[in-house]
């Protein structure tokens, strides 16, 4: 039986599958869809690209944008800040549905979502929060509890989370998909930039460290791949030296974002998405 890769650490790690993969490199000027949440899309990364909706925040310097130029490939940036995995399978408002992007010809997809299925950037804001509320879009908010995920939210997820793969095998048999997971956030010891409360500390270190085993159980069942930015980013959160992301105060060019990826951050992950895409 063929084997699910789960690139990180740069290592790789096998799964059993219940469907083949067949990693073949991709070609030049092949297809790529990116999908996903504004971790995928490099929200608040400094400028967003023309044409494209500026609520979605779609940043020239997101990972995908990156890996797009460097492999040379035809892209279609479907990403948006605070989508869901239901904006991915249906339309969100104005949006068609992300999925839609994908073709018979597409040869690429790579997609970070789940985290706002979850709830988790907002729980994040919740630990971290103030002594005297919160800014969130330019409206102060008062603190209030942390609201954990309930299981049947994990459940969900997963099973979301093998329908996207399901209907890209449908529309583009070619194509290798690639779930690409999120950064690692909150380190096993929390450090003062992050604010964290103790119980929010707790909270959403669990909530990371499930949604990167959701998001890997979801590709094992049905033959993607993934991306472990989870584990390439454990030495590189807010509290360490070279941070991929920032916590809820940042400053500078990479800070428009609280809890998310920095542009070095997306330059990782870009860069070992490159050598997983020519191996």
């Amino acid at each position: 039986m063929m084997k699910a890769l789960l690139i990180g650490l740069g290592s790789v790690s096998a799964f059993a599958l219940a469907a083949p993969v067949v990693a073949k490199p991709v070609p030049r000027n092949a297809h790529y869809v990116a999908m996903g949440s504004s971790y995928a899309a490099g929200t608040g990364l400094g400028g967003i690209k023309p044409g494209t909706p500026q609520r979605c925040g779609r940043s020239p310097k997101s990972y995908s944008s990156l890996v797009a130029e460097r492999l040379k490939l035809d892209y279609d940036d479907q990403t948006c800040g605070g989508a869901t995995t239901a904006h991915i399978l249906g339309p969100w408002n104005e949006l068609a549905p992300q999925i839609d992007a994908v073709k018979a010809n597409t040869r690429l997809v790579t997609i970070t979502i789940g985290g706002n299925d979850l709830g988790y950037v907002m729980n994040l804001m919740l630990g971290s929060c103030p002594p005297g509320g919160m800014m969130v879009q330019g409206t102060a908010r008062a603190c209030s509890a942390l609201r954990p995920p309930a299981t049947e939210a994990y459940a969900k997820l997963e099973g979301n989370l093998r329908r996207i793969v399901q209907e890209i095998r449908q529309r583009a048999p070619k194509a290798r998909v690639i779930f690409v997971q999120y950064v690692k956030l909150v380190p096993d010891t929390p450090c003062e930039v992050l604010g964290l409360t103790p119980e929010g500390a707790i909270l959403n270190r669990e909530i990371g460290e499930r949604l990167a085993a959701v998001t890997a159980r979801a590709a094992e069942a049905e033959g993607a791949e993934v991306l472990a930015a989870q584990d390439l980013s454990r030495q590189h959160t807010a509290c360490d030296a070279a941070p991929w992301s920032v916590g809820p105060k940042p400053t500078g060019p990479d800070g428009n974002a609280s809890w998310h990826p920095t542009v070095a951050g997306h330059a990782g992950i870009a860069d070992a998405l490159v050598k997983m895409l020519r191996r």
